[in-house]
């Protein structure tokens, strides 16, 4: 396969198509809403990639396999979008956090249109892993689509033929990892505030051993501040999926909501300056935000 079309040209694009580049891939097209600032397209033209002006214009260089990089709120749309456009035939990757219901709503946009869409859930956060991130992929034409990603590199494996499991897999595990990244937000910077930290952190190194907490808590702070929206975005498909189950999205939605309060407090410029931060870092400038602040405690 020589040319492939990526959609959706932030830090996932850009690794996947880095990554695709050095594994021989000879064309990379891709389409952004950002590519309407000239310097972004240049960016992407000094990467090795060609930026194309539109949905249209990027099905039209018929790549063989489109990847759908966005967050999980544009996941259905750009699915939808695609569709009229994609040529019969074409993969459709869609490696967009989103809930077994919603990929199998895009699937019927792409597989109506005569292309074949594959979902993806991707197991662990990218930028370590490159286009080599663990994956699962799900849906009746991954099976087809997989010697191809093996061939490049990728670490993927089929879930499931059926549609929404490797998504649901992915869901579910993001429950237990988002959720620590908030609590950890949560409980650090309230733990930094009543002078308590040391102690707070030293008896979670005695209960969960294997973990260095200083070490992931700053991890956590620092990924949860450079990619807050796009995670609030991804738990809110999390919620959906919780519904899907009929269960009410008690913990689900109280993640996106603090995922989406760190984004907010990223947005407001709180974290500006921050150079090699600890979490304690983080934490002060936090606790320096709050509009009214506490008293110390007795």
């Amino acid at each position: 396969m020589d040319r492939i079309g990526i959609i959706g040209f932030g830090e996932v694009g850009r690794i996947f198509a880095a990554g695709l580049r050095a594994a021989g891939v000879r064309e990379v097209v891709a389409w952004d809403l950002k590519f309407a600032d000239p310097k972004v397209a240049d960016q992407a033209r000094a990467a090795g990639v060609q930026p194309v002006g539109g949905m249209a214009g990027l099905c039209a260089q018929q790549p063989g396999l489109v990847i759908s990089a966005v967050t999980a709120s544009q996941a259905l749309q750009v699915a939808q979008e695609a569709a009229p456009h994609i040529a019969p035939g074409t993969v459709l990757l869609d490696l967009n956090s989103a809930s077994p219901g919603t990929k199998q709503q895009a699937a019927a946009a792409i597989d109506g249109a005569g292309g074949r869409y594959v979902e993806a859930g991707v197991m662990t956060s990218v930028p370590p892993y490159g286009i080599r991130v663990p994956m699962l992929l799900g849906g009746p034409h991954a099976a087809g689509l997989l010697p191809q990603l093996q061939a490049w590199g990728m670490q993927a494996q089929v879930a499931s033929e059926r549609l929404g499991v490797a998504s649901a897999t992915k869901m579910c595990r993001s429950v237990m990892i988002k959720g620590l990244e908030a609590l950890v937000l949560e409980s650090y910077a309230t733990a930094r505030h009543h002078g308590v930290e040391d102690a707070m952190i030293a008896t979670l190194q005695e209960t969960f051993p294997g973990i260095d907490w200083q070490r992931q808590g700053s991890y956590f702070f620092s990924r949860v501040a450079q990619h807050g929206q796009r995670r609030a975005e991804e738990m809110r498909e999390v919620a959906q999926t919780v519904r899907e189950a009929g269960f009410e999205p008690f913990m689900a939605s109280a993640i996106a909501d603090k995922h989406q309060w760190m984004a907010d407090q990223a947005r407001a410029g709180h974290f500006v300056g921050l150079v090699d931060p600890a979490w304690a870092d983080y934490a002060d400038r936090l606790l320096a935000a709050r509009p009214d602040t506490p008293s110390d405690p007795a």
